[in-house]
């Protein structure tokens, strides 16, 4: 149980019977809720997500959680509204996350409130649940990398797959509500239906006498099979999984909470639910490392007798189960293999496996530019390998890339230099690579240093006499069609001559001697667009893009409210919008009249 105050002794009764009868009850039902009476359906609770972490049969003094929990709300709420003003400028004090570690008082109440603010109905609060987004993000990451290290620490027998891989689905996937727990009961609920399966062809199978939480193993080969024949009919034939092989390079299917939801997955995901399942039914499967489709292996030899690769059979679970002899798993990937590839591999292979596949689909990314997926796939390879050279300067890379956004925190450019100091310890040939490296993010630290002040733009200024749309305005592009909010715009092209000829910005009719705008495009993109190339959207609609409420605090149906930061920045624009909003609305009211 999670108690700020602890469990009281129950000589502490008379503490409650002193108190306020009604205060403690109110303080009860903030978590509880109100009993409901005949007729009614009671009160809500206040913050229900909580019961979860007491006990029914404790006695818990709720004034005193309820104070603890009220200081926490507030103290996470005076935080999250400083984020904006720190994070927003290109100077952000190294230590942005310091005041969220060093907080007093259970985290589980902190995170809570941040839960509540996201849960916030209707589309204002943009900016608070931007940024109570990313700090619950940064808590639950901390505390699953943490797990996760705590993991690798086990003994190599130790072969909770599972348990790795959740760990895995959890820290790419924070703000979700992942938990081993519920993952096994997932799977105890085709198990079930697999002993349901399994009773039809033998009644007095000894797997179906195993209680959850057994790890028997049942020697006989044919009553190994008979487990196997049951799985394939519930896992392909009744419940209809099956190999992604439409969308194979989806992140989605290497999360085992997304595997179980979506009944699809990748070899090494399917496997790790197979493996899983015949385990738990007496099955010794074994993952093998296979190179390009991940492989289980299901021992014929008879025990204690020399094997080799010919004395097993290859499971292969992204193809509905089929069994496999050592050929034929050479035709599956159409290339001969040493034996050495047909091993068994312990949990942290395993592990390696399922986060390289995560890393190489984030480099394949190409519209999130926050590049999430690579760097928390890289995150979750150095955590296990932390002397991956390579890997520790692609971290190195990446982190210069996004600290040389004005947007992004000054002190990655700072974690830059640590990451490149490591390298070179490690591997001094790397001397050419960590030297450019330092070299530009000292040359980036320079220029920041003669950075001062914020650039304030005002359209009644003479040269931006030409800019005719405003931030916040939806607008639409007329050659590509996408839908957009504008959050910026510059009265001329600020792009170098590079950009301006790959983007072919001298084919336009005024070329790059027009306004500019910066724009959060519906499919998560930012980009670049032409005054000439954009038009008023005259059927206005939300812009699903992560970083709307980093500039905006809210939606008004018509247009984006810049929040205090951006309209500092762009002081005389609210107005304009307002205008333009008003002009768009009377002429539609006319045409209609």
């Amino acid at each position: 149980m999670l108690c700020s105050t602890g469990h009281l002794d129950p000589d502490a009764e008379g503490e409650r019977s002193d108190m306020d009868g009604n205060r403690f009850q109110f303080c009860r039902n903030a978590w509880m809720g109100s009993p409901s009476k005949a007729g009614t359906t009671g009160k809500e609770a206040r913050w229900p997500s909580l019961m979860k972490h007491y006990s029914p049969t404790d006695y818990v003094n709720w004034l005193e959680e309820y104070k603890v929990r009220q200081k926490a709300g507030l103290e996470a709420r005076k935080i999250v509204a400083s984020f904006s003003k720190r994070f927003f400028s290109e100077h952000v004090p190294c230590n942005g996350f310091s005041d969220i570690e060093n907080l007093e008082g259970p985290e589980i109440f902190f995170e809570d409130e941040l839960v509540c603010i996201l849960n916030m109905e209707g589309r204002k609060a943009l900016t608070w649940k931007y940024y109570a987004k990313k700090i619950l993000y940064y808590l639950r990451q901390q505390k699953i990398l943490n797990n996760l290290k705590a993991f690798l620490q086990q003994p190599d027998d130790y072969e909770s797959y599972l348990e790795g891989a959740v760990y895995i689905d959890q820290y790419c996937n924070p703000l979700s509500d992942i938990s081993l727990k519920d993952i096994q009961a997932q799977i105890d609920s085709i198990v079930e239906l697999v002993c349901k399966t399994l009773r039809g062809i033998n009644s007095r199978h000894p797997s179906l006498a195993f209680k959850a939480g057994e790890s028997s193993m049942i020697m006989e080969i044919e009553l190994q099979s008979q487990v196997l024949d049951a799985m394939n009919h519930v896992l392909y034939d009744q419940l209809k999984f099956k190999g992604n092989r439409m969308d194979y390079y989806n992140a989605l299917n290497l999360y085992m909470h997304q595997v179980l939801i979506r009944r699809t997955g990748i070899p090494i995901s399917m496997s790790l639910l197979y493996l899983t399942i015949a385990r738990q039914l007496g099955v010794p499967l074994e993952p093998v490392n296979f190179p390009s489709h991940f492989l289980l292996r299901w021992c014929q030899g008879a025990e204690g007798t020399t094997l080799d690769i010919f004395d097993y059979i290859y499971i292969d679970a992204f193809g509905k189960g089929k069994q496999l002899t050592v050929k034929e798993c050479e035709y599956l990937i159409g290339q001969h293999v040493t034996a050495a590839l047909y091993g068994v591999v312990n949990v942290k292979k395993v592990l390696q496996r399922m986060v390289g596949n995560l890393l190489s689909l984030g480099k394949r990314e190409g519209i999130d530019q926050s590049y999430q997926l690579l760097r928390d796939s890289l995150d979750l390879y150095l955590a296990m390998y932390p002397d991956q050279v390579q890997l520790l300067l692609l971290q190195a890379r990446l982190y210069f890339h996004l600290g040389i956004w004005p947007e992004k925190s000054f002190c990655l450019v700072l974690k830059v230099l640590d990451i490149l100091q490591h390298i070179q310890t490690l591997d001094p040939g790397q001397h050419g690579a960590v030297g450019y490296l330092v070299q530009h993010t000292l040359e980036h630290i320079e220029r920041k240093k003669e950075e001062v002040g914020v650039e304030v733009k005002l359209r009644s200024h003479e040269k931006h006499r030409d800019v005719c749309y405003s931030i916040g305005l939806i607008m639409k592009h007329k050659r590509y069609g996408y839908n957009c909010v504008i959050y910026g715009w510059d009265p001329t092209c600020m792009m170098g001559h590079e950009w301006i000829r790959n983007m072919n910005v001298h084919s336009l009719p005024h070329g790059h001697h027009q306004p500019f705008y910066n724009v959060l495009v519906e499919d998560g993109s930012c980009r670049y667009a032409a005054q000439e190339n954009l038009e008023y959207n005259v059927e206005p609609q939300e812009i699903s893009h992560p970083d709307v409420g980093r500039y905006f605090s809210e939606f008004t149906g018509t247009h984006y409210i810049p929040n205090a930061e951006l309209e500092i920045r762009y002081p005389e624009d609210l107005e304009s919008v307002y205008e333009t909003v008003q002009n768009i609305y009377s002429a539609k009211k006319e045409n209609v009249e």
